[in-house]
């Protein structure tokens, strides 16, 4: 058994008190065994429980559960950063024709490799990942997750119109791929499938309906698509489905609204789609990052709240700027003022720790350090560097140091990150 000395915060529950329902431990221990937490509480306490457990003191640091992304896209990792598009035109000049490339097998494999490791240096355990249409994309990152037992929830892309031809995928095809990834992945090891509509535009009906139905045979998978990102991608939508009210609507005609759906942006909803993700048990990705660097909106945590619609943040990497969830609430932090309804520090820690797991219905395994749980978790350095050292102080409570890191960090502030039990990222390694 291992025992880790270090300051510990974490939510054990599901909650809505941020305030007085954060567990800290400003001299903490944390007990693993194997894979598995085994305790979490006072050093002195876990110490005397365990006297025969190996220390590793990490005092100085700070011991957190592992950071949950509810929305990106792996083939984007390579078309992160291009100047000056809003989402359709950043569609056809920049995603398309990156994830053309994923028709290489062996491209993919490289990719997503890379991509884990952004994810380790930034602190991020889990992700819930776009692939592309190929098949092979989406094996190639199950593959690679699984060499190291990380929690991944991911799906193949399926497109049937606009879009180009080298990324068209039937209705049949669609169902059939993501029929035999689910056979082949879903809930082996760590690994979930979530069915990947990439957005309604880019679907016809009938694969839609070809979707619904595998949601329907396997109501334990989940769904991820987009919603309401852009106002004019909304107008296209309407013209699409003109039959639908709403663009919720075109995903609810098709059994794909429920609990474990998990739809990126939702920044221009109506008051009757907000009621109703409240009552399905979906889950909205909020993307600050991605929403402000596509001029997409404001996302309405308010009304979020008042429909008691679950909420996860989320990078969407590549239209989102960074792989670093601590900067995306920092980003976050920015709209909700805009807004006049800032988000608090801790807040945003569970909205990428247990608030994304109860969203995701995998609280008993991630979000959190509580006994039973998989043992993810980073540590993390606060005072890294000259200006980090200056601001914040040796004693910072968690929520001042936080909001601090989410403003100035970066993956510097990463020492570690453990993946069930194993030490999977070193700063100084590298």
């Amino acid at each position: 058994m291992q025992l880790f000395r270090a300051s510990i915060a974490h939510f054990p529950k599901q909650t809505t008190q941020f305030d007085s329902d954060i567990a800290i431990f400003k001299d903490g221990g944390l007990l693993v065994d194997n894979k598995e937490i085994k305790d979490v509480g006072a050093f002195k306490d876990i110490a005397e429980r365990y006297p025969a457990a190996t220390v590793t003191d990490f005092s100085g640091k700070w011991i957190l559960p592992g950071l949950i992304d509810s929305h990106l896209h792996y083939p984007q990792t390579q078309s992160i950063a291009h100047y000056g598009e809003q989402l359709l035109s950043w569609l056809e000049n920049y995603t398309f024709p990156t994830e053309m490339q994923f028709a290489d097998s062996e491209h993919g494999e490289t990719i997503a490799k890379v991509f884990l490791n952004q994810l380790l240096k930034n602190g991020t355990t889990t992700g819930f990942v776009f692939t592309t249409v190929h098949k092979s994309s989406s094996q190639a990152l199950f593959s690679a997750a699984s060499e190291i037992d990380m929690a991944i929830v991911a799906g193949k892309v399926c497109m049937d119109r606009n879009c180009p031809s080298a990324l068209n995928d039937c209705p049949d095809t669609a169902q059939t791929d993501s029929a035999q990834l689910i056979e082949t992945w879903h809930n082996k090891g760590r690994n979930r499938y979530a069915l990947t509509p990439r957005f309604a535009p880019t679907s016809t009906e009938a694969q839609l309906a070809a979707l619904g139905e595998l949601a329907k045979q396997y109501p334990d998978v989940f769904i991820q698509t987009h919603l309401s990102e852009n106002l004019d991608e909304i107008a296209w939508v309407k013209s699409l489905f003109p039959k639908a009210d709403g663009y919720l609507d075109v995903y609810d005609t098709y059994n794909l609204v429920r609990e474990r759906a998990v739809f990126g942006h939702g920044i221009h909803l109506t008051p009757n789609e907000w009621a109703r993700l409240g009552d399905s048990g979906a889950t909205v990705a909020f993307c600050p990052t991605s929403n402000l660097f596509l001029g997409s909106g404001l996302f309405d945590m308010t009304a979020a709240r008042a429909n008691k619609v679950h909420v996860a943040m989320a990078t969407d990497v590549g239209a989102g700027t960074t792989f670093n969830m601590f900067k995306t609430y920092g980003d976050a932090y920015k709209v909700s003022q805009l807004r006049n309804e800032p988000i608090s520090p801790l807040e945003g820690f569970y909205l990428m720790t247990q608030g994304a797991a109860v969203a995701h219905a995998l609280d008993h395994e991630i979000g959190n350090l509580n006994p039973g749980s998989t043992a993810d978790f980073i540590v993390v350095e606060p005072r890294f560097d000259e200006l980090t050292r200056l601001r914040i102080k040796e004693d910072a409570d968690f929520d001042d140091m936080f909001f601090a890191l989410s403003i100035l960090g970066d993956d510097r502030a990463i020492d570690q990150t453990w993946i069930s039990g194993t030490c999977r990222y070193k700063k100084e390694h590298n």
